[in-house]
């Protein structure tokens, strides 16, 4: 059983920066793909940023060069560095996790709120 908890959301200023945290617990965590996704109000819930179990990052359009995605293996930990936000960065931002065999785990979210 995998345990996925998200942290480090809240209010912040267009150009601020925030640091999401997901905190994993179970023993598969660090043999899994892990990734970020956000979902806008009144919006489907969208791909920000992916990383491989061995830290080979992906990250959609609309982020990159902003995002920073990292992961710690020895704390069960994965991160979203997000810098230079924007308003439309305003979501509520979910970890998911997939294990080797395909079972798919979500975190319960956190919300980020980019406004002036």
């Amino acid at each position: 059983q995998v345990q996925l908890v998200e942290s480090g959301g809240g209010l912040v200023q267009p150009g601020g920066s925030l640091r999401l945290s997901c905190a994993a617990s179970g023993t598969v965590v660090s043999l899994s793909a892990m990734g970020w996704y956000r979902q806008a109000a009144g919006k489907q819930r969208e791909w920000v940023a992916g990383i491989s179990t061995w830290g080979s990052p992906n990250y959609a359009d609309s982020v990159k060069g902003r995002f920073t995605i990292f992961r710690d293996n020895a704390k069960i930990t994965m991160y979203l560095q997000m810098n230079s936000l924007k308003p439309e960065d305003s979501a509520v931002y979910y970890c998911k996790l997939e294990t080797p065999r395909g079972i798919v785990y979500w975190g319960t979210g956190t919300l980020v709120t980019v406004s002036s």
